[in-house]
């Protein structure tokens, strides 16, 4: 639980006890960074090799919420908001009065709100951090966190989100977060899309697909994602899976939905989701993102 200063007499969170829910790809890495932290850590995941895989971290485990020893803090990383609800409802079956919850899914301004409100109704304490930079950044601690929620609520929150990456507040509303990442999602769709449409032409123009890629990574053209992905775009079907197109389907259809409530256009969106889509369509929904490549 928490540990007490000697010096001031006042309690910290600097070894806080943390149930980290979706210890998935990006969620293991970013929970193996609180234990070495020095965090007791419980992962939750209904996935068995996900437990496994946490368990080898140093990590207790446990398949549901429910199931999960009490903690200072829960760290959400499910997937989509239909998760997070669910996630949520298993909560509300336990003692949450006085937890600190840090949403960190990509789920939406709305889903955060509705779901923020049964936590507090029940008398938990929510922030929304959603985060940016991937599984090399999550390795790393290196992760962009854009915080949002009463402003108390974030500091408190500060011990753990330290290990991760850099904090920014940007709003003082549950659901501010969550809109930031939009602008983020978007970019990050377009640009993968960009990047692997761009590849394709270097094919079809008879160029050595990775020396164009390593010389115009260096210039202009290049871009973080161009570089991150681009060499797994290069490699087969089978390449590692950092994040799937599935993930961007859900993105890319969370961005939409978020630029109609706002009467945005968003014709480059628009064009990049299709493409998340068919790469859907055509059995690569669990494959690495940037096998949208394939669609060309």
């Amino acid at each position: 639980m928490s540990g007490f200063d000697l010096h001031s007499g006042r309690t910290t969170m600097s070894n806080a006890s943390v149930v980290f829910v979706g210890i998935g790809a990006i969620g293991l890495p970013m929970a193996a960074r609180l234990v070495a932290g020095g965090h007791p850590v419980t992962g939750v995941d209904p996935v068995p090799a996900a437990r496994e895989r946490a368990a080898a971290a140093g990590m207790g485990v446990a398949e549901r919420f429910s199931a999960a020893p009490r903690a200072d803090f829960v760290v959400v990383m499910v997937a989509t908001p239909a998760q997070l609800d669910e996630l949520v409802t298993d909560a509300l079956t336990t003692e949450l009065t006085g937890q600190r919850w840090i949403v960190m899914s990509t789920v939406g301004p709305e889903s955060v709100r509705e779901q923020a409100a049964r936590l507090v109704a029940a008398g938990a304490r929510v922030v929304d951090v959603p985060v940016t930079g991937g599984v090399a950044r999550a390795r790393t601690g290196e992760l962009t966190l854009f915080a949002a929620g009463d402003r108390a609520d974030i500091d408190a929150a500060r011990p753990v989100l330290a290990h991760l990456g850099t904090p920014h507040t940007v709003g003082d509303a549950v659901g501010d977060g969550q809109a930031i990442k939009v602008v983020n999602q978007h970019l990050c769709s377009v640009h993968i899309v960009a990047a692997a449409e761009a590849l394709a032409l270097a094919g079809k123009l008879g160029l050595d697909r990775r020396k164009v890629l390593s010389l115009v990574e260096q210039g202009a053209a290049g871009s973080w994602m161009l570089s991150d992905r681009g060499p797994r775009m290069l490699q087969g079907t089978d390449v590692e899976v950092t994040s799937t197109i599935n993930i961007f389907v859900k993105d890319s259809g969370l961005v939409a939905a978020a630029a109609r409530a706002a009467d945005a256009q968003t014709p480059l969106l628009d064009i990049a989701r299709a493409r998340y889509e068919q790469a859907a369509e055509a059995g690569l929904a669990t494959r690495d993102d940037s096998r949208v490549i394939e669609t060309y």
